[in-house]
């Protein structure tokens, strides 16, 4: 059974910096996209980033456009969020996943996006933004 971990959460101050690495075992891992998402009390679940399965495209929400990094490492089945200068509405769950449709990322919340195609959910980590 797929599943993804996540880590890496706590309580960052705003601006501040936090690392979120995301491991899976079990996925063939060059084969897929694999998205960042999050999720905050009362609200639905979005995609925050995405990193194509070679490396070669990324896609970010406009609200973290310039403030959050994403990479991976296919050798250590591994993706990182990298989260730059934090703000409190960047407070969520956040969590990883393959998409098991595209191996490119899809704009997201384009026209051709859909989360439905992501699957292995993980428990998530919590990221806390407050001074």
């Amino acid at each position: 059974q797929v599943q993804f971990v996540e880590s890496g959460g706590g309580l960052v101050q705003p601006g501040g910096s936090l690392r979120l690495p995301c491991v899976a075992a079990g996925l063939d891992w060059r084969a897929h996209a694999i998205g960042w998402f999050r999720q905050a009390p009362g609200k639905e679940r979005e995609g925050v980033a995405c990193i194509s399965n070679s490396v070669e495209n990324t896609e970010y929400l406009d609200y973290v456009k310039g403030r959050f990094n994403i990479t991976r490492d296919n050798a250590k089945n591994s993706v990182t969020l990298q989260m730059n200068g934090p703000k409190p509405e960047d407070t969520a769950v956040y969590f990883c996943a393959a998409d098991l449709v595209h191996r490119r990322c899809t704009e997201i919340n384009g026209p051709t996006y859909r989360k439905d195609n992501y699957y292995y959910w993980g428990q998530g980590t919590q990221v806390t933004v407050s001074s």
